[in-house]
């Protein structure tokens, strides 16, 4: 059955950095986009990250436009989120998601449990 573990999440000051890991299987990871949300406590979700199939087209919410980079390694099966110049407001639980083709939450069909990223001084 399909799994996505996510893996890297954390305490982080400030303007500091984390990387997280979404390890895949269950499927053929390489035919499939992939993407991260994030939920903070007491709000809503929020799509944070996507990328194609191939890797060549990626997208960002404007809030972690030019801080936060996704990647892939198909070889691996992981799909992973850079994220830089973290502020308080990213403070949230990280999830993976696979993508049936665009970045809907319709089109979001399986979700990892979350990794926690936390930002504070």
């Amino acid at each position: 059955q399909v799994q996505l573990v996510e893996s890297g999440g954390g305490l982080a000051h400030p303007g500091g950095s984390l990387r997280l890991s979404c390890a895949a299987s269950g499927f053929i990871f390489s035919a499939y986009a992939m993407s991260w949300a994030r939920q903070a406590r007491g709000k809503g979700l929020e799509w944070v990250s996507g990328i194609s199939r191939d890797g060549s087209d990626t997208y960002y919410a404007d809030s972690v436009k030019g801080r936060f980079t996704i990647s892939r390694d198909d070889a691996m099966n992981t799909v992973y989120l850079q994220m830089n110049r973290l502020k308080p407001e990213d403070t949230a639980l990280y999830y993976c998601t696979k993508a049936m083709g665009g970045f809907s939450w319709g089109e979001l069909d399986y979700w990892g449990q979350g990794t926690q990223v936390t930002v504070s001084s």
